[in-house]
């Protein structure tokens, strides 16, 4: 029987490979943001796709506002599904925030008196009045700013179909962790 953690999160392992890699979704979308790069890596490698608790695929019922208030609880999730499929070593590709999932996941950080931000404040307060006050309107909006400027192309189009695949009131708990998340790494190199 599959574990709670393991079908909360959609996790799926596919491939034939030895190396193992997984694959971790950034922000508005879900595992299917891989699904142009899977093919090129199914006869070489084990891939480990899943879904970060809050993205459209997840059962909203297992999201909590207040668990999911910082970064370092969803990589406790990372490391629960690790654990859960008793990975011991792989190869961890990602996009956008889960980078810093990944991160927490696999080392400490200190925050730099020296690192500055890339958001003043007020920029993050007028992002997440739009996301409050018509979600439709502001996905229309933030998907060609992150992904490109051609509304038409199918890029745009698919990040637009993850983030409405949330729920509104999901997509600002998670973008407000996610924003409000100043991290920065000190390396001793």
């Amino acid at each position: 029987m599959e574990s709670p953690t393991l079908t909360a999160h959609n996790v799926n392992v596919v491939g034939t490979g030895d190396e193992l890699i997984i694959l971790g979704h950034g922000f508005g979308t879900d595992q299917s943001v891989w699904k142009h790069v899977l093919p090129h890596l199914l006869d070489d490698y084990c891939i480990i796709l899943f879904d970060n608790m809050g993205a459209g695929t997840t059962n909203p019922e297992h999201f909590s506002f207040q668990r999911y208030f910082t970064l370092h609880n969803y990589a406790d999730d990372l490391l629960s599904i690790l654990d859960e499929l008793e990975v011991q070593s792989c190869i961890y590709v990602e996009h956008s925030v889960a980078g810093m999932v990944g991160c927490l996941a696999s080392i400490e950080y200190l925050n730099d008196a020296n690192y500055f931000g890339g958001f003043e404040q007020e920029d993050l307060n007028q992002l997440f009045l739009a996301m409050q006050s018509n979600f439709k309107a502001w996905v229309s909006g933030f998907t060609p700013l992150v992904v490109g400027p051609d509304i038409q192309s199918p890029a745009v189009q698919e990040f637009a179909r993850t983030l409405f695949n949330i729920w509104p009131d999901i997509a600002f708990s998670v973008a407000k962790t996610i924003f409000q998340s100043d991290l920065s790494l000190i390396s001793d190199y």
